[in-house]
């Protein structure tokens, strides 16, 4: 879990815990008004638990602030906004949030991007994101919308040849290697990687595996202008809008930028990965 994240649900706690010792309850006491476990309490103040919003309703009322409702939801929404939960984003399918990314995209002039295990999804092809979805399907267990999330994602390319934009991605090695999908499909994402290098609207480097690097790839993350960063782990999606933490990310962006090869030199590099898919194994 994000540091910042934590962090702040440790100081929501802590307002919880706040408001109950003001009103002259101790854990057990509050437990019982609010017709929950000691331990939900606990778990709540110490910061190991996101509270819903009807939980903070009823912390509130239970230590007679009713006042303090919107306060305490305020905050909530402040950490959910920018830590946002495969669970609650996904409950529905793909499509939603591919929609929200469609439109995230149509708003920016340039996006920066880094992918370390996955091609992009402004480059996949049909039927490579098609493995993608089903992968995520299975591994959240959600419900399955994939049909409705590829045309959507294909759709979202259309962008791609918009005057204008700039579309700035790096791409580690290693995924270009890594299989999710049967090699026919993952041969012809390759060559839709090759084709895209010369395309001006696309600036695509690729990060060779032996490559010496200032800055490890330890995750990828999308740059839109200089507004906002998303950021992407197995529970959470993370949107970052401070101009800290945006200039943290953009100097990452450089630094691995330095490392990378580009034009012909990434064609062959992708050239070379395409044809090791024909070597008999």
């Amino acid at each position: 879990m994000s540091t910042d994240f934590q962090s702040a649900r440790v100081a929501l706690g802590a307002r919880l815990r706040e408001l109950r010792v003001e009103a002259g309850l101790d854990g057990k006491g509050a437990a019982a008004r609010l017709g929950w476990q000691r331990s939900k309490v606990s778990r709540l103040e110490n910061g190991k638990q996101t509270p819903s919003a009807a939980d903070l309703a009823s912390w509130a009322v239970a230590v007679g602030r009713p006042d303090c409702v919107s306060e305490l939801q305020g905050r909530l929404t402040g950490l959910e906004s920018q830590y946002r939960s495969w669970r609650r984003q996904l409950a529905r399918g793909h499509r939603a949030r591919q929609e929200q990314g469609i439109a995230e995209t149509g708003g920016s002039r340039t996006i920066r991007g880094v992918e370390v295990a996955l091609v992009p999804g402004l480059f996949q092809t049909a039927e490579y994101a098609r493995w993608v979805f089903r992968a995520n399907v299975e591994f959240h267990r959600i419900e399955k919308d994939t049909d409705e999330a590829v045309r959507a994602r294909i759709r979202g390319q259309e962008v791609l040849y918009e005057p204008g934009r700039r579309f700035r991605f790096l791409i580690w090695e290693g995924a270009l290697h890594l299989r999710i999908c049967p090699a026919d499909v993952h041969a012809a994402q390759l060559e839709r990687l090759i084709g895209l290098v010369g395309l001006d609207t696309v600036e695509l480097g690729v990060i060779p595996l032996r490559a010496e690097v200032r800055r490890t790839p330890a995750h990828g993350f999308w740059i839109y202008d200089r507004r906002l960063v998303i950021v992407e782990t197995i529970s959470n999606e993370m949107w970052l809008e401070d101009e800290d933490t945006i200039s943290l990310y953009e100097r990452a962006w450089d630094w691995l930028a330095e490392s990378a090869v580009h034009g012909t030199d990434a064609q062959r590099l992708i050239g070379r990965v395409r044809a090791s898919l024909d070597r008999p194994t």
